[in-house]
């Protein structure tokens, strides 16, 4: 698996750099543009989880002890596997999505269009899953029942908001300004000031000086996260591109590597400065951080929901909303509880969606004079 992970992400990752050089000045626009900050507020919220608010706390002190990641500092590494390269793999499927697939429509071809709409399914109910497993990991103490319930409910809003497009824009612009919010109260509450918040954040130096360890695995825990991120991206990329709002191609790698990186720097530095300074996070802040935590996942589960739902027409028009909003939530809460029972992994999705990157190639090459013409 290593070494079918690594090739995919070779030839996308040149893809992209022929991309952004070749057709630079290209201008990629979606069918529903916004401006930029609704731009990245969808990308980011959609494409994140609670992961991210999380994670890192526990990362730091994995990646300070393995001596694998010996090479750079904790904070170098947790923002290696969440920040800037690993953005470029939304680069390439959304340029593909508003340049190449109006002309092509090689998603709209039964077999691609099934095993899209499979991946999309799955990873949503596999998303919806993980929450539910790592729930003992955030909140501390919580019950069978109410671990079950809030997955439930997660389930029910995302459904229930996938409903209406105007539902996304809304959702992803406020709990973007609140992930904001909740930076500055964890900042504010560690009394770390400007100086300390300076010395900690210098450590995110420690990544772009080893820039080139972070694009093959570096170890099992890496290339699960590279999974999950080469297991997204067409789903992301499909969704996003509707709202790109008329950027030129390099303007769109440089946007989607550096604008949504910027907070996660901020957010890690911060909790960085917790770790090494050995304070506890307050009891409030962490439920601050469970309810933003929670809100990403609704933002994720929205947005591929749509998504399959446009793709396979099981729309709100077809069937009504009630009817829409329960047969979605039924389906995922059904698919959750199967997967209790499967040894199912995001390794076998990110294969799937290797294949569908193989086929479109394919595809793409044999009929690139169609594509020129254009």
């Amino acid at each position: 698996m290593t070494l079918i992970l690594s090739c995919a992400i070779v030839v996308t990752t040149l893809t992209s750099l022929v991309l952004a050089t070749r057709w630079r000045n290209t201008f990629c626009i979606g069918t529903m543009p916004v401006p930029l900050f609704t731009f990245i507020a969808i990308l980011f919220t959609s494409g994140l989880d609670v992961g991210l608010i999380m994670f890192p706390l526990v990362d730091f002190e994995l990646f300070s002890t393995e001596a694998i990641y010996e090479f750079s500092n904790p904070l170098a590494i947790e923002f290696g596997f969440w920040g800037f390269l690993v953005w470029g793999f939304y680069f390439l499927t959304t340029f593909y999505f508003c340049i190449v697939e109006p002309k092509l429509k090689l998603f709209e071809i039964p077999a691609i269009k099934l095993a899209n709409n499979v991946v999309i399914v799955g990873t949503c109910a596999f998303t919806a899953f993980l929450f539910l497993s790592f729930l003992p990991s955030y909140v501390d103490g919580i019950t069978e029942f109410y671990r079950y319930t809030l997955v439930i409910v997660v389930v029910l809003l995302a459904a229930a908001s996938s409903t209406d497009i105007k539902y996304v824009k809304i959702l992803s612009v406020s709990s973007t300004w609140l992930f904001f919010a909740l930076i500055a109260g964890v900042w504010l509450a560690s009394g770390m000031g400007i100086d300390g918040f300076v010395e900690s954040a210098a450590g995110i130096g420690g990544y772009f000086s080893e820039i080139h360890r972070f694009v093959l695995p570096i170890s099992e825990y890496h290339q699960f996260y590279l999974f999950w991120w080469f297991a997204w991206s067409i789903m992301i990329g499909q969704f996003v591109s509707r709202f790109v709002g008329g950027l030129k191609a390099w303007q769109l790698l440089l946007a989607l590597l550096f604008v949504p990186s910027i907070p996660i720097a901020i957010w890690f530095s911060v909790l960085y400065f917790y770790y090494s300074g050995g304070i506890e996070v307050s009891s409030m802040w962490q439920i601050a951080m469970i309810v933003v935590g929670v809100i990403f996942v609704v933002n994720s589960l929205d947005s591929l929901i749509r998504l399959y739902t446009e793709n396979l027409g099981l729309t709100v028009k077809r069937f009504g909303r009630s009817a829409y909003v329960f047969g979605n939530w039924l389906a995922l809460i059904g698919l959750v509880l199967l997967y209790q029972y499967t040894p199912l992994n995001i390794e076998w999705i990110g294969l799937v969606v290797v294949g569908i990157y193989a086929a479109v190639y394919v595809l793409a090459i044999q009929r690139r004079k169609l594509l020129a013409a254009e």
